[in-house]
């Protein structure tokens, strides 16, 4: 079997082979397949598109390619949930303890925020103490016991996907739906879960900034999830409004700290009962109106909450800032933000807010970049509110007055103002599973 032959065949409309994705995986990774025909390949698929069975076949290579979690040993379906990046988004912190108090183990891999959109690691290390690196055996036991943990990606997983994807970044080939959804979905395989949720975000402040193309690539996801055993269904959720009133590390911590005493932003809360309803439906725990039912009541009766100090005790958090959220650290400085005028909060360029936070400290412009956690937006106002002149639009803090400037400016300029009340976004879009495609009324899951 030759590279050259599997390029010119792709280059032609070709579908490839298992055989054929395979060597192409496993040669790149080993080293023996050179940059300039991966690229040349990766091109090919860019302009000739996968079939489904296709894009199942790379995403099932690039996950074997390296270590395959098996969590067999641990009793039970256990459930994955993952979000393809947005601004404010901090449903992990409510859904994976949610979910986990009403029975459902989930074991979870999480990365690093890069650009405008956070990680959940760097959220869960603004917790003074907690750890996001544990053994395997530690990992295991503390899902067995206390039905859920979030880790940092360990060992050698899917390094197919780090080497394909440093190429596509530079070989301009990242927008690519079969090499999107294979490079998410390789990881998920790889980390082992019964179960997999995919929430797709769609707007200004996502990735895919159309709902068809957010459907897309939904539906891609789900496809390789069901051929390779997996229950999968996706949720497509709006990103044209960032989610809940924080943005930062510690921010947004705080945040599902108040969401789960019953205390949080609607949007955000009706958003995270929704994703939990669904992984408990994908688990086998009901209809999906009764895992909403479960889900809203482990968030009443405080057993969500319970779950969340849990964990964070096993991986050695300081628990005191759990109970009381002004113990955390405090940014240096902080600054106000007022409006200008009398009107409504139209819209909002999230993308352009997430890159105000960046300014201010709380995110990374290279993988070195350092963290300060305290750094972050804190909205006053969201898209569709009156606002009048003189009225707090947000609060900025960072470690000086000049992050704050530079922050200021971004964030006027991602604000857009009228004098008529504009429509309020729909939170949910559609629900996609192996049956097809939902739209929701309303927004409603």
């Amino acid at each position: 079997m030759r590279m050259y032959d599997i390029i010119a065949k792709k280059r032609d409309g070709g579908t490839l082979t298992k055989e054929e994705i395979e060597f192409f995986v496993h040669g790149f990774t080993a080293g023996t397949i050179p940059d300039y025909q991966a690229s040349a390949l990766l091109m090919a698929i860019y302009l000739r598109g996968m079939t489904a069975q296709e894009t199942a076949q790379l995403t099932a290579a690039m996950a074997h390619s390296g270590d395959m979690v098996d969590l067999s040993p641990i009793a039970g379906v256990k459930v994955d949930k993952h979000s393809t990046g947005g601004v404010g988004d901090k449903t992990t912190f409510v859904v994976a303890p949610l979910a986990a108090a009403c029975g459902v183990k989930l074991a979870k891999m999480s990365g690093r925020g890069l650009g405008h959109t956070g990680g959940t690691v760097d959220k869960m290390e603004a917790i003074p103490g907690c750890a996001v690196s544990l053994s395997q055996k530690a990992f295991f036991r503390q899902v067995e016991e206390i039905g859920l943990a979030v880790i940092g990606q360990t060992g050698n997983l899917a390094p197919a996907d780090k080497k394909i994807y440093a190429l596509r970044d530079v070989t301009a080939t990242v927008s690519c739906i079969p090499l999107i959804a294979s490079s998410i979905m390789s990881k998920k395989l790889a980390s082992g879960a019964d179960c997999i949720l995919l929430d797709v975000k769609t707007g200004s402040g996502a990735f895919m900034k159309t709902l068809d193309d957010s459907i897309a690539l939904a539906k891609a996801m789900v496809e390789i999830g069901e051929h390779n055993g997996r229950r999968t269904a996706a949720l497509i959720t709006d990103m044209d409004t960032p989610l809940g009133c924080n943005i930062g590390n510690s921010l947004e911590v705080i945040e599902a700290v108040e969401t789960l005493r019953g205390q949080g932003p609607a949007d955000l809360t009706e958003v995270c009962l929704a994703l939990t309803a669904n992984l408990l439906y994908l688990a086998g725990q009901g209809s999906l109106t009764d895992c909403r039912a479960r889900a809203a009541q482990a968030l009443a009766d405080g057993s969500g909450y319970e779950k969340l100090r849990a964990m964070v005790a096993a991986q050695g958090g300081d628990m005191s800032v759990l109970d009381d959220t002004t113990k955390f650290a405090p940014a240096a400085y902080a600054q106000d933000v007022l409006c200008e005028a009398d009107g409504y909060l139209a819209a909002t360029d999230t993308e352009g807010i997430g890159i105000a936070t960046v300014l201010l400290g709380a995110g990374r412009e290279t993988k070195e970049s350092p963290i300060d956690y305290a750094a972050g937006i804190r909205l006053r106002k969201k898209a569709g509110d009156r606002v009048r002149r003189g009225e707090m639009l947000a609060t900025l803090y960072a470690a000086d007055a000049e992050k704050c400037r530079a922050a200021e400016e971004k964030l006027r300029a991602s604000l857009t103002f009228a004098e008529t009340a504009p429509a309020r976004p729909a939170l949910i879009l559609a629900r996609v599973d192996k049956d097809g495609v939902m739209k929701m009324e309303q927004g409603k899951a």
